[in-house]
Order: C-alpha cells, then structure tokens, then sequence
C-alpha cells in the first residue's frame, strides 16, 4: 500500500526548507526509522526516516528542491519488500559476487573483493562493490558519518588514474574557480549579520583580564572536578557564570528591543557561538543562573558534539538574551563581535598572550586576555556597558568572588 512520506513540521520561525541529500533512491528497500532523506533549513538540518519497512516507490521532490511545512516529498511503498528476504537476498548476490570476483582474480583479470567489508555496507553499495570488484576500503565515503553511497563507488570506478609524476607543466599557471552555492544557514547569517550592523547603534568597548588566577586555579582543581563531575574543567565556564551574575547587576544588557518596547528579561539564557562546517550556529544554555559549572562544561560540550554532527535541533538555538563568543579559540587577538540581534550585547573572547604588565611597580609576564563587548547604544549607555565589562573583569580575576557571591 502506498503511502505519503512528507516534510517535518517545521516551526512558526522557519518558513521553509531545501533537498539537501536523498540517501535512497526509488525501488531500494529501507527499514523503519532508517534515515532517507536531508531537508537543510535557515538553522538546522533535519532528518526524514522511513515510516516502516519497505521501498521508495517513488521521489517528489528531487535534491535541491524548496519544500514547505509538511508537504509531500515521496511515496512510499510499506511492506513491499520484507527485511529478512531482502537480506537474504543480498548475501546470496554478494556471495555469487564474491566467488565471481575471485574467479576472475585467478586469471588475473580482477582484485578479490573481502567479503566482510562489503557486508558492511547498504545493500545498494554492496552490490555496486561487488559487480564491479573494488575494495570498500579504497573508497572514499561522502555519506552522512563517512558512509559510502552508490555515488562514491561510480565516482570511483570513473576516476582516472594518477600518473606516477605529473608534468610539472599541468600546475604551472593553472588558475581554477570554483562557484558552489551558499547553504541556507550561511545565507541566514549573512543576512542576519547585515541587518545587525544596518538596524542597530553597535558600539564596541574593550578591556583586558588577567587570566593568572583562573588558570591556576584550573590547574590545581581540573583533575579533581573531572573525576567528580565527569567534566573537563574550562575557561568558558567561569565566562559564562562572570556574565551571569554580571547580567544580574546590569538588567539593561539582558534585555531586549521589540518595536518601540524594551523587554527586560528575569531569566539567563546565554547563546555560545560555535563554529560548524555548515556556519555559524548559537545553542542556548537556558537558566545558566541555576546551572553549577559541570553543568555548564557538560551542556557546551553536548552542543558542540551536536554541531559537528549537524543534530543540533531548532530549539537548541531559538531564544538566548546574551551571546559570547570565542575567537581566541582560532587565535584571534583582538576583535570586533556583532550583535546576535534581537540581543543587545555580546561578549567577545580572544587568545590568552603572555604580556609584560606593570603590577605593584613591578614589571611582570602575565597571561592576558582582551575581552570586548558589542553592544546596542539605543538602549545600553556607554556607562552601563564599560561597568559590565569591569565587572566581568573583576570576577575573573578574582573567583572567590564568584563562589562567595560578592
């Protein structure tokens, strides 16, 4: 019986979404819950699973393609054919395949293919592998967690081979353009950035924090949190509680314009920009005031995870009244955040650099960081803003200040 596959249901925020990847094709068999297709949205890339076992009857929507909310993308043919005989199925060919390959190994005229690395592999790989005698181990796989698709292997067999030495000739001059089109994310931060910069009175303060104190304190304590909490002990976490109790005392950096309407916010929900190979994506760590800081380490770890593997989710990233940033992380030295509208502030992170500073008279090498804060000059005075980064500063620089809340 054939049945409708459709697009997720996407929320009020995202308007629409693109084809970015078919892992199936029509005819091939798919199991329950087995992912069949990519849809890349202005924020997250989601998932569409097969509702059952059976095959791909049919695809609505090719790649690249713009689908709306729920909309049909391909039909879908349940129970056509079974797992267990489809399998069976498989091994038996792959068998057949095998033996052939070896047959003709003897007269020299193909490799053995090993049996096990083309089990490994989806049925229509598998096949593709064998009928045509090429070790899975000398493919490169593009698929989703490094699998290879029937694309890899015909891409393989096509790919001429390398000569032992290339004239030089060939590079020599050789000038090569390549255009791409711009994924939706990037197109969404661009155009989000561009509005940022267009829309608001985006001023820059700057300061510089001695990172002597937490780095020694980190030093003594990281092995003993570790063990207790199951966390590494980093610098973000103290950034990001600094700014929490920072936000506590400056309201006016927490909150927000809508219209001609300000909204102060009594809650702390701070976005840490992480960088994906699909753009610039801000999860949110929601209610960082009630978070101890394993807590924190934990949930910006989880999230990194989650960008690299392109699962972060819509709600992961909706929300946030305060953003930082880390650009030390690429060794940034200094630099100028823009604002995560509609927030705004954001604070910028940049590489620790032993500077000789004069302390007490004294001339002294010490680990320094400059930290800026971009923020909105229609709401934020410049008092406001220079006296939450002093603060942040201050509390970094002294963390008994933190823990004893002073």
């Amino acid at each position: 019986m054939a049945t409708e596959i459709k697009a997720p249901v996407f929320p009020e925020s995202v308007a629409d979404g693109t084809i970015a990847t078919w892992h199936k094709q029509p005819g091939e068999a798919v199991s329950r819950d087995e992912v069949i297709c990519d849809i890349e949205t202005d924020k997250v890339v989601l998932e569409v699973v097969a509702p059952a076992d059976g095959t791909i009857a049919s695809i609505v929507k090719n790649e690249g393609d713009t689908v709306l909310s729920a909309e049909v993308i391909a039909q879908f043919e349940e129970g056509a054919v079974s797992g267990a005989t489809q399998t069976q199925a498989v091994q038996s060919e792959t068998e057949a395949s095998v033996e052939q390959a070896a047959a003709k190994t003897e007269a020299g005229n193909a490799p053995i293919v090993e049996r096990q690395q083309v089990q490994d592999q989806a049925p229509a790989v598998r096949k593709a592998l064998t009928e045509s005698g090429i070790n899975a181990a000398d493919v490169s796989g593009t698929g989703r967690g490094g699998r290879i698709t029937k694309e890899d292997v015909a891409n393989h067999q096509s790919k001429p081979a390398v000569p032992a030495a290339a004239p030089l000739s060939v590079a020599v001059g050789e000038r090569i353009e390549k255009r791409v089109p711009m994924t939706r994310l990037r197109k969404r931060v661009a155009e989000r950035l561009l509005a940022a910069t267009q829309e608001t009175a985006m001023l820059t303060t700057f300061n510089e924090v001695n990172m002597k104190p937490i780095m020694e304190m980190r030093n003594q304590y990281k092995e003993a949190f570790e063990k207790r909490h199951g966390a590494r002990l980093g610098f973000m976490s103290f950034f990001v509680k600094a700014a929490t109790e920072a936000l506590k005392r400056y309201p006016a950096v927490n909150a927000s314009i809508d219209g001609d309407d300000i909204v102060y916010h009594g809650y702390y929900d701070i976005g840490v920009a992480v960088s994906s190979d699909r753009g610039l994506v801000v999860p949110v760590l929601r209610d960082t005031d009630r978070m101890n800081y394993a807590e924190v380490e934990n949930g910006i770890r989880a999230y990194a995870g989650k960008a690299r593997e392109g699962k972060l989710a819509i709600e992961d990233m909706t929300g946030g009244t305060f953003t930082i940033t880390n650009g030390g992380t690429f060794g940034s030295l200094l630099s100028t955040p823009i604002l995560n509208t509609p927030q705004t502030a954001i604070l910028g992170m940049h590489k620790i650099q032993e500077r000789p500073m004069a302390v007490n008279g004294q001339v002294e090498i010490l680990p320094m960081m400059y930290l800026a804060l971009s923020y909105d000059h229609r709401l934020i005075d410049g008092k406001e803003a220079v006296g939450f980064l002093v603060t942040i500063k201050e509390l970094l620089e002294e963390p008994a200040r933190l823990i004893l809340d002073l």
